[in-house]
Parts: C-alpha cells; sequence; structure tokens
C-alpha cells in the first residue's frame, strides 16, 4: 500500500493551481470537469501520480469558499534550505506565515506558507 493524494477543495481552481504550480513548482498532472457533478478535479505534485503522493484539488463549481476547520493541519514539503524556499515563495507572490527557523522544542528547521484558500503547507529542511 501506498498514499496516493491527498484532496484539497478549493474555492478558485486556476488560482490555486496557479499557486501550486507557479510558487511552490508543482507541475499539473491532470484536470477533468465533471459537468453531470458540478465540479472540476486537478491534480498536482513533484512526479508521475503512479509513484509520487499528489495533491487533488476539488473544484465544486457552486461553493466559492470554505471554513477550513480545526480537524486539518497541513501538507509537509521536505526542501533543501527553507530560508532560501520562503525566499523563492516570496518573490513568486507567495505568502509566508512562518519564516524559517528551528521547530518549537526541536532542531529541525521548518518555515510555513499559506495557498489561496488558507491551507498551511509547512517547508522541512532537508539534506
Amino acid at each position: 500500500m501506498r498514499i496516493l493524494h491527498t484532496m484539497l477543495r478549493v474555492g478558485d481552481l486556476d488560482q490555486s493551481i496557479a499557486f501550486y504550480t507557479e510558487i511552490l513548482g508543482m507541475q499539473l498532472i491532470r484536470r477533468k470537469d465533471y459537468p453531470e457533478g458540478r465540479f472540476t478535479l486537478a491534480f498536482v505534485g513533484y512526479g508521475d501520480e503512479d509513484r509520487e503522493a499528489v495533491l487533488e484539488l476539488t473544484h465544486n463549481w457552486d461553493t466559492p469558499a470554505y471554513d477550513l476547520g480545526n480537524g486539518f493541519g497541513h501538507v509537509a514539503l521536505a526542501v533543501p534550505d527553507a530560508a532560501a524556499a520562503c525566499a523563492a515563495i516570496k518573490e513568486r507572490g507567495g505568502k509566508v506565515v512562518r519564516e524559517a527557523g528551528p521547530m518549537k522544542h526541536g532542531k529541525t528547521i521548518i518555515a510555513f506558507v499559506e495557498d489561496p484558500d488558507g491551507y498551511k503547507i509547512e517547508l522541512i529542511q532537508r539534506d
């Protein structure tokens, strides 16, 4: 078994695809409209979904925004240099909500950015 994808409901699909591809450097793997159900699915990630876990962005055409609630935490991405990643994300127009630095009660260097719908993306520095 392996993780295939994580699904996030998004209010503006084009804006979300732009964030994940242009700001975080993912690729749009596939996108399909389901007119009878009034929704679109778009899959983004860093590699072929046959080998890599990806994100499924679900846009329900009649729902412009969602309440994130308090159950969802974040999506985590490995980066070689968290501070450099934050600088690049800001340069491309992304929103850094926690600059790179050691996590509380530990030494791992982390940072957080936020996507257009308010989902948190953790950047974890890994060599």
